[in-house]
Parts: structure tokens; C-alpha cells; sequence
């Protein structure tokens, strides 16, 4: 994910390169979906352990979901340079090659998941990387190098205040620390926030429930990441904070003397749902089905909206928004991108407080569009590296693929060129063809077309 600063489309860091994944969607490549059958065929204890012990190999960058797309592809191909043909799949005596690497890689860390019993988390320790182990002043537990280079912290406690406010403070610029904050993430039950700073990296995840909230944070120096960077991603893929079972009672907070105890704040029910619309006229926005059906509300931006038109076949949906000026209306590509061209998808994240629009550089993959894209980016809009309009996008991205809450690089469903000019036509609305031209940065992309691409909320 790039940066920019432009008037209407603020993007956010890049993800950590060691937190991407990605799940299948009809591949085009023919190897690829022969590679994709004969891994669903397997159980999933076995298809998350292959993926698992690739990550301890260093050949893949994701979680061990179980399913399988372009990056779990590719990362067997990685693992077989050399060994046989780049088909994606693994032959009997490559995945006992796999497990044997895999199993070396672990076992010299000392990995393994343990329930940590001060705070009820269940994590996974490099308990030889990390030998020294301590309790925490606040009464978590805390594992540390033998140098002191790397450091895992683990937390509990009552959620005292807002989950924001903790969050706001996690992301707070601090003018003696130099610390650059690359990745951020609110949603209603978890944030996460990741960084750098001059030596070192940093990440944490903190995580809201009945019982309080729990969480973990990392920081190791940069000396060591080319190793360490993989045994993070398995101490994220392993964190549960709230697991099944009995629970240890939550840590009481200190108080001051004579104090009334903090009750624990309940979870909050979800009661929005986010998407995102794309301005094609004077009050009037194109999003996806999904993002605003069914809804007891709307909302574009802070304008109250409501549904004109939608078409189940496309997954698109035209939406009234009183007030709205038409902004700067956008050229249509006259014909779909072809496979593997790169794109840029103009969204904005599902934090409800605060969205952060984003542009995420893509690639188009059939009938759908390979992006780091958030829970709440149905309705982005995909433009080629012409800027011109080229689809959009019409599932909403589920989080059940976020690796301690960042979004992996996989697959979302797009609506083309095609239908997008048959939804057009239906509301009686337009856009003029576009001819191709030059290929523009990521920003200047952002630059021309923010303006258009607004925030949908849609109440539940």
C-alpha cells in the first residue's frame, strides 16, 4: 500500500511484507486450478499444516487459512525451485521434505503454542529465541532475547475506556521517539498498529471482548528480522486472544485509593456496515449491492442517502444522495483489462470513527482483482494505470482472511467494464469512453480521481 498526500485521497503505509496472503477465486491459469483442486481435495489439518510449514521455510508470507490462491501457489514453487515442475502442488517425497525443513526451522526456535495463564491468551513462543521469561508489572507475561533484541509482551486487562482512545494513543506522534507508525487499523473489536523505528520494528494487536481486553506487541531490532520476520507471522497466525474454555478473570486495574471498581465494557454490537461509492453525476453515486443491501439507513460521507436502483446479475447498486455536486466525472475504458494488467483500487478502510482513504496498487485476475483490500471496500473503484475506469468492486471483503487484523493481498470480485455501462444505462446516467494514454503513478491516479470516490455507510 503506497502513501500519498493529495487533497482528496490520503493513503496509508504500505502493509508489513511479511502479512500477505491470499485466498482462491476461479484462477485463470490453468496449473493454477489444477493446483487448487488437488489442494482442497486434502483435509484441512493437512492443507494448514503445508501452508504452515512453509512459512517456516520463509517461502510463504500469510497465514495458515487452508486456502489456497496465488501466493500459497507460488510459495510451493518457491519451495520447489530445483526439485520438480512449477505446478504448484507437492509430490509425496517434496511435502515430507517440506515437513523435515519446516520441522528443523521450529524446532530451533523452541515454537511452540502455549495458553499463558496470567492473561488467558493463546499465543505461540519461540521459547529458544526468547528464553527469558518474566511476569509484567501490569500483570502479563513477558519473553525476551538473551541479548535483549527481541521482545514479546502479552496483556490483559478491563477495557477501562474506549478501545479508540487506547488506539489514538498507540498512533500519537511523540516528538522525543522517533517512531514511524507504517500500518494502522480501528475496527470495533480489535486495532492493530505496526511501525519502525530508526533500529528496530515493531507490532501490536489489542483486542476487545466480554472478559476485557488482551493483546500482544513485538519489538525487535532490525538486525534480526530477516529472520525474525517469518516467526512473527507465526506468532500472529497462532494469537487467539479470547480462546474457547474458561477464561482466568480478567486483571483488575489500578485505582486510586478509595476508588469504585471500573466495570468492564461489554463488546459492541456492529450496527454499520462500511463500503465505498464512486460519484458518476450530480446526486448521484454507483457502489456495490453489498455494501447497502439491506440497510435501515444510508449515508454518503455525512449525507444522508437512498437506494434508486440495484441489479442482483452485476452486484452494482445506484444510490440518490441529495446536495451532492457531480465533482469531476471520470472517463469509462472502452474495453476490459486484460489478465495480469496492473490496476489501482481507490477505497477507503472500515474504521467507523475515522476512514482513511487509500489507494492500493492491483492486478487484474479474470473477473476479479488481486488487492490488499479491507473489510468494507465493496463498491472501490478499479482504474487502469491510464486512469481510466475499469471496474468495481462488488463482494465485500470478509475479514476472516485478516492476519492479526491486516489485510492479505487476495482476490475480490469485480463488476467490468460491460456492466458497469449496462447499470449506467438503466439510471439514464452516462460516461464518456476514455482513450488511452500514458501510464501515470499511483498518485497522480489518486490526484485525479479521489474526488469522486466517497466513504457509504450503511446502518444495520
Amino acid at each position: 500500500m503506497l502513501v500519498f498526500k493529495v487533497p482528496a485521497l490520503i493513503g496509508i503505509a504500505a502493509i508489513l511484507a511479511c502479512l500477505n496472503a491470499a485466498q482462491a477465486q476461479q484462477p485463470a491459469d490453468p496449473r493454477l486450478a489444477a493446483a487448487t483442486q488437488n489442494f482442497s481435495a486434502l483435509p484441512e489439518a493437512e492443507r494448514k499444516a503445508i501452508q504452515a510449514d512453509l512459512i517456516w521455510t520463509g517461502h510463504l508470507n500469510s497465514a495458515a487459512t487452508g486456502s489456497f490462491g496465488p501466493l500459497t501457489f507460488r510459495a510451493v514453487n518457491g519451495f520447489k525451485a530445483g526439485r520438480g515442475q512449477p505446478d504448484g502442488q507437492l509430490t509425496t517425497a517434496e511435502r515430507q521434505d517440506l515437513a523435515r525443513l519446516a520441522r528443523t526451522a521450529r524446532d530451533a526456535a523452541g515454537f511452540a503454542v502455549i495458553t499463558d495463564q496470567p492473561t488467558g491468551v493463546r499465543i505461540g513462543i519461540p521459547q529458544k529465541l526468547l528464553p527469558k521469561r518474566e511476569a509484567t508489572a501490569a500483570g502479563g507475561s513477558r519473553w525476551q532475547s538473551a541479548d535483549g533484541k527481541v521482545t514479546l509482551d502479552v496483556s490483559a486487562g478491563p477495557a477501562a475506556e474506549p478501545l479508540q482512545a487506547i488506539f489514538e494513543r498507540a498512533i500519537a506522534v511523540n516528538p522525543n521517539i522517533q517512531r514511524k507508525v507504517t500500518y494502522k487499523l480501528l475496527q470495533p473489536s480489535f486495532f492493530v498498529v505496526a511501525g519502525e523505528t530508526p533500529t528496530g520494528k515493531f507490532f501490536r494487536r489489542q483486542a476487545l471482548g466480554p472478559s476485557g481486553l488482551r493483546g500482544f506487541s513485538v519489538g525487535y531490532d532490525k538486525a534480526v528480522a530477516t529472520t525474525f520476520d517469518k516467526v512473527v507471522t507465526a506468532i500472529a497466525d497462532s494469537f487467539e486472544p479470547f480462546p474457547s474454555g474458561p477464561a482466568p478473570a480478567p486483571v483488575p486495574a489500578p485505582a486510586s485509593p478509595g476508588a469504585p471498581p471500573v466495570a468492564l465494557a461489554p463488546a459492541q454490537p456492529v450496527t454499520e456496515r462500511f463500503g465505498v461509492g464512486l460519484v458518476i453525476g450530480k446526486e448521484l453515486v454507483l457502489t456495490a449491492r453489498a455494501a447497502v443491501d439491506p440497510c435501515k439507513g444510508l449515508k454518503v460521507g455525512a449525507r444522508p442517502a437512498r437506494l434508486r436502483l440495484q441489479d442482483q446479475a452485476s452486484g452494482l447498486a445506484l444510490l440518490d444522495v441529495p446536495g451532492l455536486a457531480s465533482g469531476t466525472l471520470l472517463g469509462l475504458r472502452d474495453a476490459a483489462p486484460a489478465a495480469r494488467e496492473a490496476v489501482v483500487v481507490l477505497a477507503y478502510d472500515a474504521t467507523a470513527a475515522s476512514r482513511i482513504a487509500v489507494a492500493l496498487p492491483g492486478e487484474v485476475a479474470s473477473d476479479a482483482v488481486l488487492a490488499p483490500l479491507q473489510p468494507g471496500g465493496a463498491g472501490s473503484p478499479v482504474f487502469d494505470r491510464q486512469g481510466r475506469l475499469a471496474g468495481l468492486v462488488t463482494a465485500n471483503p470478509s475479514d476472516k482472511g485478516l492476519i492479526a487484523g491486516v489485510a492479505p493481498q487476495r482476490n475480490h470480485a469485480i463488476a467490468g467494464v460491460a456492466q458497469l455501462r449496462a447499470m449506467l444505462e438503466k439510471a439514464d446516467a452516462k460516461l464518456a469512453n476514455a482513450a488511452a494514454g500514458g501510464e501515470l503513478s499511483t498518485g497522480a491516479i489518486a490526484e485525479a480521481s479521489g474526488k469522486s470516490v466517497v466513504p457509504v455507510a450503511c446502518g444495520l
